[in-house]
């Protein structure tokens, strides 16, 4: 299991373009395999890692993810190509629904018929990222281009669909290169992600399917009280259907729960659990009550990273 940081932390709290950029690079320089942010209001995540790109040689730079009610799929596919080139193909493309709401609190857009919705939005955005044209009419996304004529250095990144429920990952597995998760459980991954998933990328003739599991870390001696802080930090998730739905199948009240917490043995073996489980990659949100706490964590999560496969 290929481990990764997760620094969306850093974009909740209004972290700079600068602060972005280094923390990216100080993951390439522990070892990483990749760094991943979420797209909220601002910054936009793809301007960054164009950005990131320049300060970074090797690492995967991940979007965890883009909402897609905000963009059209064309002009999604245009952005990503262009930081494509930017970041010498280090891109890897996460894209999902968001919620019902934030998206009709943010835009004013009904949050209607979500599976059509993205079934249409991949059925734009896979030609035009693979084939550079595109030619499609549906009820919701429609596009025709040809993007053949800029950013020719560009590969097609790799593209991943945020799926827990039993419609998103059909989509993702026939449709994209796996799924990337938040606060989802080895039980959960195990009895109902993964196996959908390579059923789903099995049916459809694709590889066997990516796995991105995303869930709070902390090595600490006192778990009890990084779990409640965990738990208030990132209470709203508790509130959102489809984050409460894959809490209540790990038998966890809240995010507290499912988080990585305890010493050093502890943070080890939950994360074989989760390779166990089926993740094939770990992206790690570092929490922490202390700055012994978060420099213990990266300690650990880059002496994982080092013997990772």
């Amino acid at each position: 299991m290929r481990i990764g940081i997760n620094g969306s932390g850093l974009v909740a709290t209004g972290a700079s373009l600068t602060q972005l950029v280094e923390h990216a690079a100080a993951a390439e320089r522990d070892g990483f395999a990749s760094y991943w942010l979420g797209q909220m209001a601002v910054p936009d995540v793809l301007t960054v890692y164009a950005v990131a790109g320049a300060a970074t040689s090797r690492i995967e730079l991940g979007t965890a993810v883009v909402p897609t009610w905000m963009r059209h799929p064309l002009m999604l596919a245009g952005q990503a190509l262009t930081t494509q080139e930017a970041c010498g193909n280090r891109l890897t493309l996460g894209i999902g629904l968001a919620h019902r709401p934030l998206v009709e609190q943010a835009i004013k857009v009904p949050f209607r018929a979500p599976a059509r919705h993205m079934a249409e939005y991949l059925a734009v955005l896979a030609p035009a990222l693979a084939e550079r044209k595109v030619a499609v009419t549906g009820s919701i996304w429609s596009g025709e281009e040809d993007l053949s004529t800029a950013a020719r250095s560009a590969q097609a990144p790799p593209v991943l669909l945020a799926a827990m429920g039993p419609r998103m990952l059909s989509l993702a597995g026939a449709l994209t290169d796996g799924t990337i998760l938040w606060l989802s459980g080895p039980r959960t991954i195990a009895d109902t992600i993964a196996p959908a998933l390579r059923a789903a990328a099995s049916a459809a003739g694709r590889p066997a399917p990516r796995v991105v599991a995303g869930l709070p870390v902390c090595v600490t001696d006192r778990p009890d009280r990084v779990r409640a802080t965990i738990d208030q930090a990132l209470r709203h998730y508790a509130r959102l259907p489809s984050y409460r739905s894959v809490l209540d199948a790990e038998g966890a009240r809240g995010p507290g729960d499912v988080a990585v917490v305890g010493d050093a043995a502890t943070v080890r073996t939950a994360l074989t659990d989760l390779a166990a489980a089926g993740a094939t990659d770990f992206a790690a949100t570092e929490f922490g009550t202390t700055r012994d706490e978060f420099i213990a964590t990266r300690t650990l999560l880059s002496e994982v990273a080092a013997t990772a496969e």
